[in-house]
């Protein structure tokens, strides 16, 4: 097979409203490589967009998975229920950094955690009111397209969204968004849009991924604990990629001195399969009826076999320490490269949840220079995404269990790729 044959294919096969980055076909992959249908070489620091914090194909998900195929592959939870999803769940109530006693339930999508994140909180509080954040990414159903603050791609050309979801500011140094500014537009929402008593949850990702991974200060996330309590309305955080390891803490969340109500998650929860959970406080859980909650795939039992697995190579690879230590290592080659190159606005990092956005001479976001270093990374063997408002941006998703040879040399790629622009 040949990758052009495959594009003209795929051309005529699927719709163009299906954005794909690359012009290449995977064959196969392992840890943090992949290799095309010609045999070309890849080092992925894209990880499936944050999914395989474990990295591809790892042994013990492999293992686990085939075991699962030996008993079944599917009941639907609702209708036969498996020890494992509430073993999963049991494991996951230890862990979730909210306060009291957790339930857990699971969903297949990090869209369908968040809706049904927003489900539970509507029942819990009786209310209607959504606010989300500007430049945040919750999902690309309706009403997660109606919580994600950006319109295109993925709102445009869609019609209205849902009723009763309104955005505030959220504060990013480099934009002169200060916190103050955040909940000044917060309070202005309750004064003009809608009132504090009829808001169900405040909804936002401790680290904004499409964003362009602005990093919530530990301030700002204190003051909307007190508003939440304030008024009654319960936080939710959208972890869906930025758990599991990303940042330095299972949960990015931890990494504050509050907690929220309920937790959302997604993409590495389950090693490359597809699996997402929400978390929360036993009460809020339990608030929706029987029948409420559930979806046919939710919490697959191949999904949740990998799961468990990957919370043990979490500790056992102790994946959290690894990811503070390789992002210490790619922000250093960051800071030296912006030394010969102004147009490195500003490096951000939590963990191993980095990113590097790029402006121009007058401080407007340069989005060719980052597509410009992403395109010379590619043709010389390393994968790397853009993000932001304004798709300036590059972000950095290797898989935590990446080799060392083979981070190196994705710094030494990435070095020459910002080189080049100098």
């Amino acid at each position: 097979m040949k990758n052009a044959a495959l594009n003209e294919r795929k051309q005529q096969a699927t719709p163009r409203g299906v954005g794909v980055m690359c012009s290449w076909f995977a064959a196969r992959a392992e840890n943090a490589t992949l290799w095309d249908v010609e045999g070309n070489e890849y080092i992925d620091f894209a990880a499936g967009i944050a999914v395989l914090n474990t990295g591809h194909r790892h042994p013990k998900v492999i293992a686990a998975v085939t075991e699962q195929l030996a008993h079944f592959t599917h009941t639907a939870y609702q209708i036969v229920p498996y020890e494992s999803y509430v073993a999963l769940a049991e494991r996951l109530n230890q862990r979730v950094p909210v306060n009291g006693p957790a339930k857990t339930a699971f969903f297949t999508t990090g869209a369908e955690a968040v809706e049904n994140a927003v489900k539970i909180a509507r029942a819990s509080t009786g209310r209607h009111g959504i606010i989300t954040f500007g430049g945040a990414f919750h999902g690309r159903t309706f009403m997660t397209m109606a919580m994600t603050g950006k319109v295109a791609p993925y709102k445009r050309d869609f019609g209205p969204m849902p009723a009763a979801v309104f955005h505030a500011r959220y504060p990013v140094e480099l934009r002169g968004i200060s916190v103050d500014d955040a909940m000044a537009s917060l309070d202005a929402i309750f004064s003009q849009d809608i009132a504090p008593q009829d808001v169900a949850a405040i909804v936002l990702e401790p680290v904004q991924g499409e964003g362009g991974f602005h990093i919530a200060p530990a301030d700002f996330f204190q003051r909307l604990r007190e508003c939440c309590d304030r008024h009654g309305i319960l936080l939710i955080a959208d972890e869906v990629q930025s758990g599991f390891a990303r940042t330095g803490k299972l949960f990015a969340m931890e990494h504050y001195g509050v907690k929220a109500d309920l937790i959302t998650m997604a993409k590495s929860l389950a090693g490359g399969l597809p699996l997402s959970a929400v978390s929360g406080r036993a009460e809020i859980m339990d608030a929706p009826a029987p029948g409420g909650l559930g979806g046919t795939y939710a919490g697959n039992p191949l999904a949740i076999a990998a799961a468990h697995v990957v919370l043990d190579v979490i500790d056992e690879e102790q994946l959290c320490q690894r990811a503070t230590q390789l992002g210490a290592e790619l922000v250093e080659v960051l800071q030296q490269a912006q030394r010969a190159l102004p147009a490195i606005a500003q490096i951000r990092a939590r963990g191993s949840m980095v990113a590097v956005e790029f402006a121009d001479a007058n401080g407007q976001p340069n989005a060719e220079l980052a597509r410009s270093v992403q395109q010379h990374a590619m043709a010389q063997g390393l994968l790397l995404l853009t993000c932001g408002q304004h798709g300036n941006v590059i972000r950095f998703l290797y898989p935590l269990t990446i080799e060392e040879t083979t981070f190196r040399r994705a710094l030494t790629l990435l070095r020459q790729a910002l080189e080049a622009q100098a």
